[in-house]
């Protein structure tokens, strides 16, 4: 059998390689009924993200496997390129290494933010709508459902997912929550709607905040935003208004000088009552003059504050990625010595079936020429055969099994297979 990855990541391949290599969803179903057709023996599961497109295939049978140019082959036709302008970002693992490689990419120890939660969901929709177009099978379930245990493992027994390093994720699972223990009962206000205000909000969310509030310079930007997160959109020139009404805002305009100075500040103050307001700075320059910060009631964190956590928070993954990969490498050797039975379980089925029809048959040839033997000698002499084949098979199957533990049985079982003349 034949485990196999062909692709390309953040670390071998410019972002331009990867985007041409991409699959949108809606060319999916076409990639691997494509790949199907050139390789109908082998199972295919593709996963594709911003940051690697990769192609794991297996195998019962080596000899209808694809190869590494088939697979690269395969990736430039179905992209309209060149195989040879391809052919050096791609990289390939095969067996254990295949292994893992998945077990490590879906426990995010490959990722370009180490620690990040969304691969693991990646890898398990990419195995998912592969078997669901029916390109999966026994070898594929296998691998793909060991990387899915090995990733929570990880997730469980470390703290790595649990240290947030971007910034809008500091901003507002880290530092939102010393103020606040909660955020499903608090008015948000969110400045700005570009991109890191779109990251920003998908945190918010996955916190618990449900009234948030979008403003933005620009009507149309914090409408389009407000409506794809559900959120509510707010005049420009109603921003002063919103201050007042806030427990917690998120400031992420790219403007050039502050959008709130102390002045203005002080004019929605005194219409607080000192109520208690957490303001996350993530604009550069920032948007809140820094002496509000000064203020009574007022937590104002800038972007320097939130890197100061990030870089910390890095440092603390980096610490447990030694116990990281102390599963990773204990579930590949376990995934391995599973996959390893399960090559010579036949071979040992054939030889037990075997030996069992020349039981059988001498048992039938001896009785006969004793036909009146009583049933106790009957039951005794078919236990004594049993005996005899299970002494006669102890050795050789006894050192297959320990061969296919340590991951070396190939030798052995076709040994076994040429001995005892038993077909694949």
């Amino acid at each position: 059998m034949k485990l196999q990855m062909v692709g390309c990541s953040h670390l071998t391949a410019s972002v331009e390689i990867r985007q041409q290599l991409a699959f949108q969803p809606d060319d999916l179903a076409s990639a691997l009924e494509d790949f199907r057709l050139r390789f109908p023996n082998t199972e295919a599961v593709v996963l594709s993200t911003c940051n690697r497109v990769e192609v794991y295939t297996a195998a019962e049978d080596e000899g209808v496997s694809p190869s590494h140019e088939d697979v690269v082959c395969f990736l430039a036709e179905f992209h309209n390129m060149k195989p040879e302008d391809i052919l050096g970002a791609l990289f390939e693992q095969s067996g254990e290494d295949a292994v893992r490689h998945l077990f490590y990419v879906a426990a995010s120890l490959e990722s370009m933010v180490i620690g990040e939660s969304q691969i693991l969901g990646q890898v398990k929709k990419a195995y998912e709508q592969a078997t669901l177009l029916g390109s999966t099978g026994p070898l594929t379930h296998g691998v793909f459902q060991a990387a899915l245990k090995a990733a929570r493992l990880v997730a469980t027994h470390t703290s790595i997912h649990q240290r947030r390093t971007s910034v809008p994720a500091v901003a507002i699972a880290e530092l939102s929550k010393q103020i606040f223990e909660r955020l499903d009962n608090k008015n948000i206000l969110l400045i700005g709607a570009g991109e890191m205000a779109e990251e920003t909000l998908e945190y918010i969310r996955e916190e618990g905040g449900t009234s948030i509030t979008v403003v933005n310079r620009s009507d149309s930007r914090s409408e389009e935003l407000a409506q794809r997160w559900q959120c509510r959109p707010a005049r420009w020139d109603r921003l002063l208004e919103l201050l007042v009404e806030a427990d917690l805002v998120v400031s992420t305009t790219s403007s050039s000088e502050p959008v709130v100075t102390f002045e203005n500040f002080k004019q929605v103050e005194s219409r607080r009552y000192q109520r208690p307001l957490a303001i996350l700075d993530l604009a550069v320059p920032c948007d809140f003059d820094p002496l509000i910060g000064d203020l009574l009631g007022v937590y104002l964190y800038n972007i320097d504050d939130l890197k100061t956590v990030c870089q910390r928070n890095r440092e603390d993954r980096q610490k447990e990625w030694p116990a990281a990969e102390k599963i990773i490498e204990a579930e590949t050797r376990s995934f391995m010595a599973d996959l390893h039975h399960r090559a010579t379980a036949p071979t040992i089925r054939q030889l037990q079936e075997s030996c069992a029809k020349l039981k059988a048959e001498e048992l039938e040839r001896l009785f006969n020429k004793v036909p009146n033997i009583n049933d106790p000698c009957r039951e005794e002499i078919e236990y004594a055969f049993d005996r005899f084949i299970n002494k006669l098979l102890h050795p050789p199957l006894d050192s297959l099994r320990k061969e296919a533990s340590d991951g070396t049985p190939h030798a052995l079982l076709e040994a076994l297979k040429r001995l005892f003349k038993l077909k694949d």
